[in-house]
């Protein structure tokens, strides 16, 4: 079984290190981004299993990647997304779906949660 590899695109060092922690200890290998930008290229680079992207970053927010992403014909076109937020008013979800987020996961939460969606979604 060869190990699942997830990009993990965070602007903000403290959470992108504790989730970059919390799932290489369950034998994940992670990718990760500081902003939307080189999200974008590590798309380009690498084929992941599952993608989590972080709502506001700089150069492109979560949702403009998600976006460029299920248009784009990359390599990930169809790779699960799980969406980071601290927005939780109806209209954010309702954007964040219609372009393709798989997952929307409500700051703050905790990383046994994160686990436990990135399994679901791995397993499916």
């Amino acid at each position: 079984m060869s190990m699942k590899k997830i990009l993990i695109a965070d602007d903000e060092f403290a959470l992108r290190f504790l989730l970059t922690e919390t799932l290489a200890d369950e034998g994940y290998e992670i990718v990760e981004a500081e902003d939307g930008q080189e999200a974008v290229l590590a798309l380009g680079e690498h084929t992941f299993d599952l993608i989590i992207l972080d709502y506001m970053m700089p150069e492109k927010t979560g949702v403009e990647v998600c976006q460029w992403l299920r248009a784009s014909g990359n390599a990930n076109v169809d790779v699960p997304v799980i969406l980071l937020t601290a927005k939780t008013q109806e209209k954010d979800r309702e954007k964040a779906m219609e372009v393709g987020v798989t997952t929307y996961m409500i700051k703050p939460f905790s990383p046994l949660q994160l686990l436990d969606v990135v399994a679901d979604l791995l397993q499916g």
